[in-house]
């Protein structure tokens, strides 16, 4: 099976200081035995790119609780408290980005793109140290791209070579995700043989995968 790893082998993987995507809304769609398996290593000074932090105690909140995480590049952070008092007392620091232009600057990072023009947050703090580019009239903010060391995936499906399949809602920020590290590494519900996932149905071809989590016994 491609690049396998228990999760102690993916998580001793990832140095501390390291920077990571972590797919997922409020803990669906992100990888959960990888989280614990960083909290377990007792990880620490991460950087996180995350649509958000989830809630503590559960998914990304559980970096949170465990001191993990020195810096968060985020959507919004308003159901963790914890992610909200590590900011106001320092421990953490929170670049709050549109959850639009978030996506976008990490599709652009796995594109090799040079940024993106959005009109989101014009005349706002979001606009604060950033350029402002005119384009045949219109003002545009130019947001850099996003990349990572490293990639957490959670799919639906895996097969043995890496293809991945998601489910539902983890469709939002997995298979961009996939594009915008050096290192990717994917669990996965089960899986399966080639052949059994659909062609129509890979969103992240194996291509774009290092690794793939063992499943527990």
């Amino acid at each position: 099976m491609k690049g396998a790893l228990t999760p102690r082998d993916a998580a001793d993987m990832i140095a501390d200081g390291a920077s990571l995507m972590i797919a997922g809304f409020m803990g669906v769609g992100s990888p959960h035995r990888l989280i614990d398996a960083l909290v377990a290593r007792n990880a620490r000074e991460l950087t996180v790119i995350a649509n958000d932090t989830a809630r503590p105690g559960f998914g990304i909140g559980k970096l949170i609780s465990a001191g993990a995480v020195r810096h968060v590049i985020t959507s919004h952070i308003g159901l963790n408290p914890e992610t909200q008092a590590g900011m106001i007392e320092g421990s953490i620091t929170v670049e709050l980005v549109p959850q639009g232009t978030l996506v976008e600057r990490i599709r652009a990072g796995g594109m090799g793109l040079g940024g993106v023009l959005t009109p989101t947050g014009l005349g706002t703090e979001v606009e604060e140290g950033k350029r402002i580019i005119e384009v045949e009239g219109n003002h545009f903010l130019l947001e850099t791209p996003l990349r990572a060391d490293f990639s957490l995936l959670a799919a639906g499906q895996a097969d043995y070579v890496g293809n991945l399949a998601y489910s539902l809602t983890a469709h939002n920020f997995n298979p961009v995700m996939a594009l915008a590290a050096d290192t990717v590494i994917a669990e996965a519900e089960s899986i399966v043989p080639v052949g059994v996932i659909p062609p129509d149905a890979v969103k992240t071809p194996s291509v774009l995968v290092d690794h793939l989590l063992l499943r527990a016994c």
